[in-house]
C-alpha cells in the first residue's frame, strides 16, 4: 500500500465519494446506533477546494433521509480553538439553511462529527457525545417537550431539536475493540480491519481505500490538494511570525524607552535591547 498520502485526506475523500454512500452510511449508523440513509451530498461551500478551505468551509457535508444536517470534519493537526469552529460550523449551518419566510420549527437537526488526530480537551475517553438539555435550578428537573411540541419538532426530547456533537479521538483508542464501533475508531487509527470485524460499511472502506492509495488520478488530486493545504499553513506561519516580532518589536521598544528614562547612553541601551542605535534615537521620552 502507497504510504505517501496522508490518511485524514485519503479518508475525507472516501466519505466524500457518492458511489460509497455505504461506507459513509456504515460509518454515520455504528456511530448514531440507528440505521441512517444518506439522501445526498450537499454541493455548497463546504465542498469546495481552495486557499481558505479550512478556514470557513467543513469538510463534508450530508442530508439524511430524515433531513438532518450531518457535517463531518476529519482534523490532524491541533487546533488550539477547534471546539469553537465546531460551534461555528453549527451555527453558520441554522442560518445558512434559512430560507425567506421560513418558519423557526423548520429548522433542520444538525449533527456535528468530528475526528480529531489530537489530544483535543482533557478526558479519559476517545468518544464523547454533546447535546443541549435544560436542567431546573431548583427542582434539578429536565425540561421535556410537551406533547403538542412533540408533534410540531417530530421529537420527544429537546436535545434532539438541538445542534448534536460527536468528538471521536482517534489516536486515544486503546486498540481494543469493544464493540462495531471501536472497529471504525481502530479503522480510523491504524487504516487495518481486523478479521472477524462486523462494522457496518467497514469491508468496503477498507477496499476503497487500498484502492484509492493505489491510483494516479488520487495522487495527483492529493498532490494538489497538498500544495493548497502547504502555501495555507505558510501563509499562516508567515502571519504569526510577522505578528509574533512585532510584539518583540514593541517590547524592545518599551525597555530601550525605560533606560533612556534612567539616564542609560543610547550605545548601553541599544545592547541590552538589541535595537539598533538608531531605532533608540528615534524613541520620544
Amino acid at each position: 500500500m502507497r504510504s505517501t498520502i496522508r490518511f485524514d485526506w485519503a479518508i475525507k475523500r472516501l466519505l466524500r465519494n457518492k458511489a460509497n454512500f455505504g461506507i459513509l452510511e456504515g460509518f454515520l449508523s455504528e456511530l448514531l446506533g440507528e440505521d441512517i440513509t444518506i439522501d445526498h451530498l450537499l454541493e455548497s461551500e463546504s465542498n469546495k477546494q481552495g486557499i481558505d478551505n479550512k478556514m470557513n468551509q467543513v469538510d463534508l457535508l450530508v442530508q439524511n433521509a430524515k433531513g438532518e444536517l450531518v457535517i463531518i470534519e476529519v482534523q490532524s493537526n491541533y487546533t488550539h480553538d477547534f471546539l469553537m469552529r465546531m460551534l461555528f460550523g453549527t451555527s453558520k449551518l441554522v442560518v445558512d439553511n434559512m430560507d425567506k419566510g421560513m418558519v423557526y420549527r423548520e429548522i433542520k437537526k444538525i449533527i456535528s462529527v468530528n475526528l480529531v488526530y489530537f489530544d483535543l480537551g482533557h478526558g479519559d475517553d476517545y468518544i464523547y457525545h454533546g447535546s443541549t438539555s435544560f436542567v431546573g435550578i431548583h427542582t434539578k428537573d429536565i425540561l421535556s417537550l410537551s406533547q403538542k411540541e412533540q408533534v410540531i419538532f417530530k421529537a420527544e426530547q429537546i436535545e434532539k431539536i438541538y445542534p448534536e456533537y460527536y468528538i471521536i479521538k482517534v489516536n486515544k483508542f486503546d486498540d481494543v475493540a469493544k464493540n462495531t464501533l471501536d472497529e471504525w475508531v481502530g479503522f480510523l487509527k491504524n487504516e487495518t480491519v481486523k478479521e472477524g470485524s462486523k462494522a457496518k460499511g467497514l469491508a468496503e472502506a477498507k477496499e476503497e481505500l487500498d484502492k484509492l492509495k493505489l491510483s494516479k488520478e488520487a495522487m495527483r488530486e492529493y498532490e494538489i490538494d497538498l500544495t493548497i493545504w502547504r502555501d495555507n499553513e505558510s501563509a499562516m506561519s508567515s502571519k504569526f511570525l510577522e505578528g509574533e516580532m512585532k510584539g518583540e518589536t514593541k517590547k524592545a521598544m518599551e525597555m530601550a524607552k525605560n533606560c533612556l528614562a534612567e539616564g542609560m547612553s543610547i550605545e548601553i541601551t541599544a545592547k541590552l535591547t538589541g535595537l539598533s542605535e538608531d531605532e533608540v534615537r528615534s524613541i520620544k521620552l
